[in-house]
């Protein structure tokens, strides 16, 4: 009974809405104001090629802040999901 009632919960899915668009870009913001100030080399090597765009970042600091922002999000949103706010 406890089993069946769990499955049923956790296979409810998620419909994008400009919501969770939102939160996600939040979330990447974050992402990328936290690493400007805790990377210690944001400038690395490789450069993008355009880096005023990207704050001054390296690729290795667009994509370490990026996929943070990513998984941050990711998890606020299930979260958010899980307890019925959106």
């Amino acid at each position: 009974m406890l089993t069946s009632s769990l499955l049923a919960t956790a296979t409810t899915s998620l419909e994008w809405s400009p919501n969770v668009g939102i939160i996600m870009i939040i979330a990447n913001i974050f992402a990328i104001a936290v690493g400007k100030f805790t990377i210690e080399y944001p400038s690395a090597k490789p450069e993008l090629p355009a880096p005023q765009f990207f704050g001054g970042f390296g690729l290795p600091a667009v994509l370490a802040t990026a996929s943070f922002g990513h998984i941050l999000g990711a998890g606020i949103i299930l979260g958010l999901h899980s307890i019925g706010k959106i």
